[in-house]
């Protein structure tokens, strides 16, 4: 593994352990030419998933855009990390299983808004606000009364 500090080819690896979840090994790393320590993860990729748009543009798909999205949306929002990482896992894991290579955006749009559903309507809100490209407040207001209204009691 190549230290992401000084781009030495030779690290060792000083400890490794599974994460919370069992959906990764955690590695803390050593750079024998800097002396810097990183972590790095590994994860099971059944398949390289590729995302095509709706422009048909082809890109690779990338799991820490995934991530970064609902991050986004859960800024500042009462959901443990550990919930998020569940819940990315579960989406990649679903993507995986499709038996396909090429995923739809709209595929991963729709599973990203299900997910944030069940856990924080105000994250769920604000994904599909930019996902669904609300331009009036009243897109918020039918948004909220067709999608959360019967939540409301």
């Amino acid at each position: 593994m190549r230290c992401p500090f000084c781009s030495h080819n030779d690290t060792q690896v000083k400890d490794s352990r599974p994460t919370e979840d069992n959906a990764a090994i955690r590695r803390r790393r050593f750079c024998t030419n800097c002396g810097q320590r990183f972590t790095t993860f590994e994860r099971v990729q059944l398949r390289d998933l590729t995302v095509v748009k709706k422009n048909g543009q082809r890109e690779p798909f990338d799991r820490d855009k995934l991530v970064r999205s609902m991050s986004i949306a859960l800024r500042k929002r009462p959901v443990e990390p550990e919930r998020v990482e569940q819940v990315v896992n579960s989406i990649v894991r679903r993507l995986e299983s499709t038996g396909e290579s090429d995923v739809n955006a709209d595929l991963v749009g729709e599973l990203i808004m299900e997910a944030l559903a069940s856990l924080d309507k105000v994250a769920y809100v604000r994904f599909a606000s930019v996902y669904r490209n609300f331009r009036e407040a009243k897109d918020f207001e039918e948004f909220i009364t067709d999608e959360l209204g019967a939540d409301r009691n």
